[in-house]
């Protein structure tokens, strides 16, 4: 077969041929660019260490300084052409080096190598999502804690199966959203303390057998300590992994609130109002005002799950220690981030900014028969009875109610005594919905003053 058929078979794209294909397949500096800065903050540690150890001249060391500066400048201005052919976002750094400090810049690769040094970025850019991550979280708990203490007060229907099931209050149902985000806090916290050893000094796979002081360059990048084993250092990619494990979880409970705004946003529900900077209109329908925002969240979820199974894949049959499938580690991480981060921000705007509609809620709060279980609870207070015989009755009053289309407290004493003549004038005490809510008393509980407890306790902690 001819070259020229050869290359006609591997399609237009690559008309030079398989050289072509390989560069293009090998190549990662398209995405991985976006570590330059950690590239350049690891590169220039290691060079300090090297002159602090004798192993390079502090004149090398200060001329790679100031030309690693250079080049960190240009990129950060725009200034600076990165190549495909030099693979990767270290090879393109070490490559402009050379161009601008001459033969010092061939010392700065002493006693290290592409793999722990990507390790060792990769991990610099992924501390600083989580860093990202928790400062997101915090502004979003502090929103919803805001919107509890406003509503502590304010009565709704609390759901389960999506039915009405007993009144809770505005203030309980944002702070349940805290406790939510608060665990994703503390597995973002959890992770980024445990992924916080360098890798750097573990060299290709081995260590080296350079004089190295590895504690040096860890404490330089803030790190906590050195990696304890060098094999590990290299292929290790959990903390990229826990990444997308803790951010799936926290997508997973945006999600949940993003379904909840969209529900109670909707004309059939009325529960909120959202901004108008986060809703749009229909193209055709004038009436419409649609939850764009938390309906994006909603679907932005997919990618960040996608992101996490893609790389539990990547990993998942991998010998020690580096393997070029690593190499496919950081897009799926990137594009998570970027959408987790957009995710929070757009959630904390529609939190701040959305308005509860106090007195719908309280109708739906009182609708559906909501403070039946109240009613039962009373009759086990009150009159001995055994919760279930108590089941029972309610049960028969709730038919009761229906059939003359009514709710419980609309019915008169009289009729409930004819189910029940234990029943007195009391049971009216529980049957509204703002009675039902205060009675809620226990540690945990939806009262009012229970809701302010826990709004004091968070704003405390967020002090």
């Amino acid at each position: 077969m001819s070259d020229k058929s050869s290359n006609q078979m591997w399609g237009g794209r690559f008309a030079a041929g398989p050289d072509a294909i390989m560069e293009a397949i090998n190549a990662s500096i398209g995405f991985d660019k976006r570590l330059a800065a950690q590239d350049i903050a690891g590169s220039r540690a290691h060079a300090a260490m090297l002159a602090a150890t004798g192993i390079i001249s502090d004149s090398d060391a200060e001329t790679i300084r100031e030309g690693l500066l250079t080049v960190l400048s240009e990129i950060e201005s725009g200034n600076f052409a990165f190549s495909t052919a030099l693979e990767d976002i270290h090879m393109n750094v070490e490559a402009r080096l050379k161009e601008v400090v001459g033969e010092p810049a061939g010392r700065l690769h002493t006693a290290r190598s592409r793999n722990d040094q990507v390790a060792t970025d990769f991990k610099l850019w992924v501390r600083d999502q989580f860093d990202a991550f928790e400062s997101g979280l915090l502004a979003l708990i502090r929103a919803l804690v805001d919107q509890a203490e406003a509503g502590a007060e304010w009565v709704m229907p609390g759901f389960t199966h999506l039915q009405t099931a007993q009144p809770v209050t505005w203030g309980h149902h944002m702070m349940a959203y805290v406790e939510m985000f608060a665990r994703d806090l503390s597995r973002a916290r959890d992770a980024r303390a445990r992924m916080n050893e360098s890798p750097l000094g573990a060299a290709a796979l081995a260590g080296t057998g350079f004089a190295i002081d590895r504690h040096m360059t860890a404490e330089a990048l803030g790190f906590a300590r050195p990696a304890a084993n060098s094999l590990d250092a290299v292929s290790d990619r959990d903390f990229a992994l826990e990444f997308l494990s803790t951010a799936s979880i926290c997508a997973m409970h945006l999600s949940r609130f993003a379904e909840e705004l969209v529900i109670w946003s909707s004309a059939q529900f009325r529960f909120v109002a959202l901004s108008d900077r986060f809703s749009t209109g229909s193209s055709i329908m004038p009436q419409k005002k649609n939850p764009d925002a938390a309906e994006l969240i909603r679907a932005k979820i997919g990618r960040i799950f996608g992101a996490n199974v893609a790389l539990m894949t990547v990993m998942k049959g991998l010998p020690l220690a580096y393997s070029k499938d690593m190499q496919e580690d950081k897009e799926q991480v990137f594009d998570a981030a970027d959408n987790l981060m957009l995710a929070l921000a757009a959630m904390e705007g529609m939190v701040k900014d959305m308005t509860a509609n106090v007195a719908n809620l309280e109708a739906a709060a009182a609708a559906g028969f909501s403070t039946a279980t109240d009613l039962a609870d009373w009759l086990v207070r009150e009159t001995g009875l055994p919760f279930r015989e108590a089941h029972h009755v309610t049960g028969a009053l709730v038919a009761m109610a229906e059939k003359k289309g009514c709710d419980l407290p609309d019915l008169t004493l009289a009729e409930m005594q004819t189910v029940s003549g234990a029943i007195t004038e009391g049971i009216h005490d529980v049957l509204g919905v703002h009675n039902s809510v205060a009675s809620r008393l226990s540690y945990g509980g939806t009262a009012p003053v229970r809701v302010r407890e826990q709004v004091a306790r968070w704003k405390e902690i967020l002090a």
